[in-house]
């Protein structure tokens, strides 16, 4: 991981790779110079300059980009063969498919314990890629940027807290007093708790006793619009 480089300086290295003019990259996204020079260049740097940026070149590896971690550049190859595209089908049919849950009602809609929405009131899609999932739900912020952005749907799998052990490095969604939270789950300083950590580096990690979790379900996949 490259611990050195600002994400802005990363984009200055990738227009100088890709000898692309700065001023036509600076109108394009549109930025002023001045934020990538002297003291601007170190400050930090916009979720939606961010999506800007990958949408215009899209060779550009998000995670090369914010966390410097990879290639610069994406292989289109590889890419389709690791993240194939996947299909998600609206069923008319009652109980098939996986139900459309929102974020801040997924808990209470599970359970039965939360009469605004229920599960048999949800949306239900047919996704091939994720028969196991319990539960879809739509991606809201940016704090998981660039792993998953504002309006991505995930699939979901409800883990029992009875029987609760954690696979470190994996994204969670976590039922707390103060909300859902989707985060990636890390080793806590003590055994009573654990760290969640965004992949936006615009956010610090922080932790979380376990005895706050009230449910939780760990994230199965992504499905992407086009």
């Amino acid at each position: 991981m490259d611990f050195i480089l600002t994400v802005k300086e990363r984009i200055l290295q990738f227009l100088d790779e890709k000898g692309i003019s700065k001023s036509l990259f600076f109108n394009k996204v549109g930025i002023s110079p001045s934020n990538f020079k002297g003291v601007g260049k170190k400050s930090s740097i916009g979720s939606d300059l961010v999506v800007k940026i990958l949408t215009e070149y899209p060779e550009l590896s998000p995670e090369w980009l914010m966390l410097g971690e990879g290639e610069m550049l994406r292989d289109p190859s590889k890419q389709a063969a690791n993240d194939p595209k996947k299909e998600i089908i609206p069923s008319h049919t009652p109980q098939e498919g996986i139900p459309l849950i929102p974020i801040e009602a997924w808990a209470g809609a599970l359970s039965g314990e939360d009469y605004s929405i229920m599960e048999y009131e949800c949306e239900r899609y047919v996704v091939p890629s994720f028969q196991d999932a319990d539960f879809l739900i739509t991606v809201r912020g940016d704090s998981m940027t660039p792993k998953y952005y504002s309006g991505d749907i995930v699939a979901c799998r409800k883990v029992f807290l009875s029987d609760l052990w954690f696979q470190w490095g994996k994204v969670y969604i976590i039922d707390t007093n103060q909300g859902s939270l989707l985060k990636k789950v890390r080793r806590g300083s003590s055994e009573e708790t654990i760290t969640l950590v965004s992949e936006n580096p615009e956010y610090e990690p922080f932790e979380l006793r376990k005895d706050q979790i009230y449910n939780i379900a760990i994230v199965q996949g992504v499905i992407r619009a086009e």
